[in-house]
C-alpha cells in the first residue's frame, strides 16, 4: 500500500485494506468477532476525521480528531489479537496495517498537539 497524503484518503484505504486482509482470515468465532471489531474502528478512523474535516467549529473538529485517534489505537489492538492468534502465511499484510494504523495515530496527535 502506497502512501497517501490526503488523510480523508489514506484513512479510507486502510479501512479497505483492513476489510481486505479480515477476509482471508480463518473463519472462527473468534477471527469472526475480532474481525467485526476491526472493521468497525478501522472505518472509524476514517469516518469521523471526515466529520471533522466538515465541522462547525474548533471544538468540534478537535472531538472529532480525539475519536479518530481513539479509533487507531483500537485498531492496533484488534490487528494485534488476530495476529498473535492466528498462524497467518502472509505476517507482513497485517504487519504492514499495524504500522500504518500506528503512522495514523501519530498523525492523528500531531494534529491536535498542533491545534493547540
Amino acid at each position: 500500500m502506497g502512501k497517501v497524503y490526503d488523510l480523508e484518503e489514506r484513512t479510507f484505504q486502510f479501512a479497505k485494506e483492513v476489510r481486505l486482509f479480515i477476509q482471508t482470515l480463518k473463519k472462527t468465532i473468534a477471527n469472526i468477532e475480532d474481525g467485526k471489531q476491526v472493521a468497525r474502528s478501522s472505518g472509524s478512523i476514517a469516518a469521523n476525521y471526515i466529520e471533522a474535516n466538515e465541522s462547525l467549529s474548533d471544538k468540534d473538529f478537535l472531538f472529532r480528531v480525539k475519536i479518530s485517534r481513539k479509533e487507531a489505537k483500537e485498531t492496533v489492538l484488534w490487528l494485534r489479537l488476530i495476529n498473535e492468534t492466528n498462524d497467518l502465511k502472509n505476517k507482513q499484510i497485517i504487519e504492514n496495517l499495524i504500522k500504518e494504523a500506528i503512522e495514523i495515530k501519530k498523525i492523528l496527535s500531531a494534529i491536535l498537539n498542533n491545534s493547540k
